[in-house]
């Protein structure tokens, strides 16, 4: 248990070594209450790369392009839906990089996670 009071970033599931390394370096210069804070925001942002795997199998058995609506890419998302994951082949592409479009949108949900907590004081 202390291991997760020394890094709370553990306690994200499927959190991978690069997400854990940028969250500690972004984080660096904020005090103990604003780490607190950017922990809370973040952790309802973040996405864990095992619900994108399980959003782009959806797309082969049902709805296609529920993983690109669910990291914000509206239009893809649609797209995806009306041309059922371009034929396959941009499911079959996003199957492959599920953990790449986890990370880019974890990335970016950091980063507005970090401003917000660096002015929550």
């Amino acid at each position: 248990m202390d291991m997760y009071q020394n890094n709370p970033y553990m306690a994200f599931p499927g959190i991978t070594y690069e997400e854990m390394g940028f969250l500690q370096q972004g984080t660096v210069d904020l005090n103990d209450d604003q780490k607190k804070y950017f922990y809370m925001v973040y952790s309802g942002k973040r996405k864990s790369p095992q619900d994108l795997l399980i959003f782009t199998l959806i797309g082969f058995f049902g709805v296609a392009g529920i993983q690109r609506l669910v990291v914000g890419e509206v239009l893809m998302g649609i797209l995806y839906l009306f041309t059922a994951g371009f034929c396959f082949i941009g499911t079959i592409i996003d199957l492959v990089n599920y953990k790449t479009l986890a990370n880019d949108y974890n990335r970016k949900m950091a980063y507005e996670s970090f401003q917000m907590a660096k002015m929550s004081n």
